[in-house]
């Protein structure tokens, strides 16, 4: 193996009296002629490292590719006159999203083509695109260089014309108001990215002329705009990790003044919606798992909610969708999602049953009102993405489409199941795994990928995956720790594994890999582990506590240099992060992540086997962090195992644009894992 060793450059790092000193501080100079340099030298060691496995990446490849339908669209769904739908074409990177006026009969309208955005660049995302009021318009978000830095284009569908209107450097945030000719989309600060500012912009003029509606203040806070499925207010939404704040004005009056909805409190999040002659409300006010209120339209603040779903101790009340005769509310019981169906008469209140231990469920497009079908979806880790429509009046349900897994495969051959391990404080830690049946012998000889989050509240459910055939049909068992630091299990979960109890993630991922050895899910030779962002946390603290338990590992665009990113108020997200991991100009916090930030507690002895990942461009996690961490480990490991970092050079936070080259990073991944277990075919 190549030893490349970075230049050592120290800078003292100063708070609280102590000094940190920082070799590899020079890596933050993204202009620096010699960053560059040292990360494409970083990449030439890991492709020559990889060299040996070119055929292999590329039979992977073709195997993932080969599962996925090429030439396919997705479910159409109703908005007004129109039928909406993306489809793929064989060969092309990207999706082309298409409509049909009045009937799925109808002649298709072809109304953005991604393919042709993005000829000319190496990285290319359509963040979002809303279709105006009268469906003539189309405004669509576009970067084309991976830091979510976007311009918005509007174009005419019925001449196909682009108009002039281009809004740079700008955010995906952005919606209609009702006149089909005004625009109200949120820019982001130059420097932080934080969403700052409400701007209304009229179809037509320049936009150094567009109006500042609304300017956030608060550091801590971002705001953004969006509509109600009524369609008749609109919302600028302020929140950040344990406060919101939601001001209204209607769609039909774009020039007036919004009114505040209720104001901000300390720990108080809300969401809103609105159905006829009153607002409803999810809210955490007397409700740590959230219950669902109500208010008059005219009278919105907090003293004249009145309930309509009460908190329970048990039950996270995540979403909920309204139709003219049904309110669905979508719950997490147990780690796991529900649909509840409850007329409006009160009668007839009912679950729908999906009939696995493990899966994922929720409301998918339904933006009528007037109807009795709940569009949802569906999956597990054995059945593949559905989608269904349910008759909440009949409880009937029809599968309009399940995703189409080419090949031999059949879910009959594959085995989900739910564990439960014990974490070193008691609390019983949820695990989802999935494995191909005839290929597990639950003897401790199966190799076994273990993947987590645990940050932010995000849960993470048990969903499929063709491309994770290509490891379960090798004999691997994939399974998902759902740490605490998510909200699987409610809100508590979540508290109980950010700010000062964060270190309960990662004894939780430890206690799960530990059971899975213990109960012979997993070879104690071949037990591997995956993690992204702040999951690259994740992997980088629980390999500094346990490399032991591991034979090799993924840290994805980890987010591992805790305490000076958050000492960082330039940084995008710091502040508005504070109440996730705490404030380092505070003592106690910078204490607490000093004592398990990845790259601070890099020390000298084995390490398991690790590919890092980043991306040039990340506006999430700066690349310089996983490039400064692998340069660190580099010269303070033990042993002789694979050290690769991998950096996109034409990417962001969710690395390479296209279907394609996203195919072959996950190749190039799996045959890192599978060389380590000698299997190269």
């Amino acid at each position: 193996m190549t030893t490349l060793i970075a230049k050592k450059t120290p800078v003292e790092l100063t708070a609280h009296d102590h000094v940190r000193v920082d070799d590899y501080y020079w890596l933050r100079e993204r202009e620096n002629p010699e960053v560059i340099a040292y990360l494409e030298a970083e990449n030439e060691n890991t492709d020559a490292e990889m060299a040996h496995l070119a055929d292999f990446q590329e039979q992977l490849f073709q195997e993932i590719k080969g599962r996925i339908k090429q030439t396919d669209e997705s479910v159409p769904y109703k908005l007004d006159d129109y039928f909406y739908y993306t489809r793929f074409e064989d060969g092309r990177e990207y999706p082309l999203y298409c409509r049909k006026h009045g009937s799925l009969d109808s002649a298709e309208e072809a109304m953005l083509d991604v393919n042709e955005l993005a000829a000319e660049h190496g990285f290319c995302s359509v963040g979002s695109l809303k279709i105006s009021p009268d469906q003539n318009l189309l405004a669509y978000a576009l970067d084309t260089v991976g830091r979510r830095i976007y311009t918005i284009h509007i174009k005419n569908l019925k001449t196909g014309e682009l108009l002039s209107d281009a809004l740079p450097e700008v955010t995906n945030n952005f919606t209609w108001a009702a006149d089909d000719e005004t625009l109200f989309y949120t820019r982001h600060d130059p420097t932080t990215l934080r969403w700052f500012q409400i701007f209304r912009h009229t179809l037509g003029s320049a936009p150094e002329h567009d109006v500042l509606i609304y300017e956030e203040k608060d550091d801590t806070f971002d705001c953004y705009v969006s509509r109600t499925k009524s369609k008749q207010y609109l919302m600028i939404e302020s929140w950040q990790t344990l406060s919101s704040e939601i001001r209204l004005l209607e769609t039909s009056n774009p020039t007036g003044a919004f009114r505040l909805f209720d104001p901000r409190r300390r720990d108080h999040e809300y969401s809103v919606d609105h159905f006829g002659d009153h607002f409803y409300i999810r809210t955490n006010h007397q409700a740590k798992n959230f219950r669902l209120m109500r208010t008059p339209i005219d009278s919105t603040s907090l003293e004249h909610w009145e309930e309509v779903i009460p908190h329970r101790d048990d039950v996270l009340l995540e979403d909920f969708e309204i139709f003219r005769d049904y309110l669905v509310v979508e719950e997490r019981k147990k780690g796991l999602m529900q649909l509840r169906v409850r007329p409006w008469s009160g009668n007839g209140e009912h679950y729908l049953d999906f009939g696995e231990p493990a899966y994922l469920a929720y409301s998918s497009d339904n933006y009528d009102f007037d109807t009795s079908l709940l569009r949802y979806a569906y999956t597990s880790m054995t059945t593949p993405d559905s989608v269904f429509d349910y008759d909440m009046e009949k409880r009937t349900k029809t599968l309009l489409k399940r995703e189409e897994v080419l090949g031999d495969f059949t879910s009959d051959n594959y085995v989900t199941e739910r564990l439960y391990a014990r974490a070193q404080d008691g609390a019983e830690v949820p695990i989802s795994l999935v494995y191909r049946r005839e290929l597990f012998k639950k003897d401790g000889t199966n190799p076994l990928m273990l993947y987590g989050y645990g940050s932010y509240g995000a849960s993470i459910d048990p969903t499929f995956s063709s491309e994770r055939l290509s490891l379960i049909d090798r004999g691997f068992v994939y399974a998902i720790a759902h740490i605490r630091g998510g909200e699987e299990l409610g809100r508590r979960w979540y508290e109980d594994g950010k700010l000062f109890n964060k270190k309960n993630s990662f004894t939780d991922f430890i206690a799960c890999a530990e059971h899975l050895h213990r109960t012979k899910y997993a070879s104690p030779d071949a037990l591997f582990c995956r993690g992204g962002s702040a999951g690259g946390l994740l992997i980088g603290a629980v390999v500094n506590l346990r490399p032991d338990l591991f034979k090799g590992a993924v840290a994805d665009v980890p987010f591992v240099d805790v305490v000076t990113t958050m000492l960082d108020e330039t940084i995008p997200l710091t502040t508005g992060e504070y109440d996730e991991w705490g404030n380092p100009n505070e003592k106690p916090y910078y204490d607490y992540m000093l004592s398990y930030s990845p790259y601070e507690n890099v020390e000298a002895k084995a390490y398991p086997h690790l590919l890092v990942t980043t991306s040039l461009h990340d506006s999430q996690v700066q690349y310089w962090e996983p490039a400064k961490w692998v340069a660190r480990l580099r010269t303070k490991k033990t042993d002789t195992n694979r050290l690769l970092l991998r950096t996109q050079m034409e990417a962001g936070h969710g690395g390479v644009s296209g279907r394609y080259k996203g195919y072959r990073e996950q190749a190039f991944r799996y045959a890192f894992l599978l060389d380590l277990l000698g299997i190269r075919e």
